[in-house]
């Protein structure tokens, strides 16, 4: 079977985003038809200023939420990142096939970098090498496939580069594998800036929806989405973003198609109306499934722990296998 990565990084609460654009593909496809692993990446949450105690809050509140979307320990590998060892022990190997030209080329680092200046905080050096930890999580596994936004191509490019750059110098080890944009997954957008992703590292809540959020305050949001002039509700991305966002939602909701839904609604308020049920149905299920998982603390932990295991056994032998290829010892 093809084998899957995809992780979830703990800087913020998850959204209808990572829903529609990540999880509910994870869940429907990827732990049927491959050999997946999604993974907590906790250790990424490290490279900007953070609290300690809401990294570990927030981890365990996004393993718990990718069970509750549905996905099945008994079909997929679930984990967190710093409870498997291979990925620092490899992800310094990895630095030292990079170069620092390529790692500053990053445009994500280049962006993350000028906002902590922006806020008067220095540069972690982790955050300009966090790629390399990302390509180390991606080849420790042998991975064909790493399902990513637009946004994470260039990392998943690096880490083909460093993995062919590994093979031809010191033989062949890591399995070069290739980004993948689902056609199924859909790109949710702020409902107050519709240019802009939801992202859940951005702590302006009245555009965000999270997965967490109680119905009233889901339909609350929604309805005060921003639209556009005009009144046709119609689907034109350039134009209407406003507007071709909620359809994009709605559609996404409804498993439908945004631009058959032009016309179907005589105002603004319609569309919003019946988007904010949507996405409330949408909701209730995830969020019942993770009070239940709440009130069984025992049973996520056991599933991280043996998943961590699960990983390790499976990218061990290839991390080992990289340390005597270039050289070093074995213990």
């Amino acid at each position: 079977m093809t084998r899957v990565f995809s992780g979830i990084k703990p800087t913020g609460h998850l959204t209808l985003g990572n829903y529609l654009g990540a999880m509910r593909r994870w869940v429907e496809v990827d732990q049927h038809q491959s050999d997946a692993l999604f993974c907590i990446v906790d250790l990424h949450a490290l490279t900007v200023d953070h609290d300690p105690a809401r990294v570990r809050r927030l981890s365990r509140q996004a393993a718990t939420l990718l069970l509750a979307a549905g996905l099945d320990p008994e079909r997929c590998t679930v984990f967190v990142q710093s409870h498997v060892d291979e990925h620092p022990r490899l992800s310094y190997l990895l630095e030292c096939m990079a170069a620092d030209g390529e790692m500053r080329r990053m445009i994500q680092y280049k962006e993350k970098a000028a906002r902590e200046q922006e806020r008067g905080r220095s540069v972690r050096l982790s955050l300009l090498t966090y790629p390399v930890l990302m390509a180390a999580d991606i080849l420790a596994y042998g991975t064909d496939e790493v399902p990513v936004g637009g946004d994470q191509t260039q990392h998943v490019e690096l880490t083909r580069d460093l993995a062919v750059r590994f093979n031809q110098r010191y033989g062949h080890t890591f399995v070069v594998p290739k980004a993948t944009h689902p056609k199924v997954a859909a790109r949710v957008m702020n409902l107050q800036e519709p240019t802009s992703k939801m992202g859940k590292s951005d702590d302006s809540g009245p555009g965000i929806v999270y997965l967490l959020d109680e119905p009233d305050v889901v339909r609350k949001k929604v309805m005060r989405a921003v639209t556009d002039s005009g009144q046709d509700v119609v689907y034109d991305r350039e134009s209407r973003p406003g507007v071709a966002n909620l359809l994009e939602i709605l559609a996404a909701c409804e498993g439908g198609n945004p631009e058959a839904l032009s016309g179907v609604h005589e105002s603004y308020g319609a569309l919003k109306k019946d988007t904010a049920e949507a996405v409330v149905e949408l909701l209730r299920p995830v969020q019942e499934r993770h009070k239940e998982l709440c009130a069984d603390p025992a049973y996520v932990e056991g599933v991280l722990r043996a998943g961590a295991e699960k990983a390790r056994e499976m990218a061990r032998p290839r991390v080992d296998a990289a340390y005597r290829a270039i050289g070093l010892l074995p213990a």
